[in-house]
């Protein structure tokens, strides 16, 4: 299962292009509430949630997604999340995927140490005094168990990673052809 976690003003298309690439992999995907059942994004989209986030079972996770935008406030103040996260960050079978401003949730949380991220061009003074390395010329970097993503134009990308991460390069590259892809 895959978690996505959406907090109000949670960036729409970071969250939502990772959830319909990663269904149409065949992938199970939970979006997931925090702070509520209908959540609004960024730019006033309300997404119906499939579960809560009190509700989730790490046990059955194969990949937690942080999207970025305003939301990020919300995911790193939820004490829920930040166990998830964390539990996560330790579990060697469970991806972490972050994008956007939510890399830098990551960095603040210690967990990117000594590997290489990307975040929103401008976010990254957080990455420095959290051992991290930017690599903002990247629209995604995978480091270990870690892919995280630049920003909303890095959408397709990012989620294309999640699939390959989870279904392997053939059933990405199979998706980008199916969805004429081109980036």
């Amino acid at each position: 299962m895959v978690y996505i976690f959406l907090a109000p003003g949670f960036e729409e298309a970071e969250a939502l292009v990772p959830a319909d690439l990663l269904r149409r992999a065949g992938l199970s995907v939970c979006l997931t509430g925090v702070g509520g059942a209908c959540i609004t994004g960024s730019h006033g989209i309300q997404v119906m949630c499939d579960e809560m986030v009190e509700y989730v079972s790490p046990e059955s996770g194969d990949m937690l997604v942080l999207p970025g935008g305003g939301g990020v406030a919300a995911l790193e103040a939820n004490g829920t999340v930040c166990a998830l996260v964390r539990r996560a960050a330790e579990d060697d079978s469970m991806w972490l995927a972050a994008i956007c401003a939510a890399p830098t949730m990551l960095a603040r949380m210690d967990l990117l140490q000594g590997r290489q991220a990307v975040c929103y061009p401008g976010m990254e003074g957080d990455f420095p005094a959290h051992g991290v390395t930017a690599r903002m010329e990247c629209s995604t970097v995978k480091d270990g168990k870690f892919i995280t993503g630049r920003a909303p134009g890095s959408a397709f990308d990012f989620g294309l990673a999640l699939v390959e991460a989870l279904a392997g390069a053939p059933a990405a590259r199979k998706l980008r052809g199916e969805t004429h892809y081109a980036g």
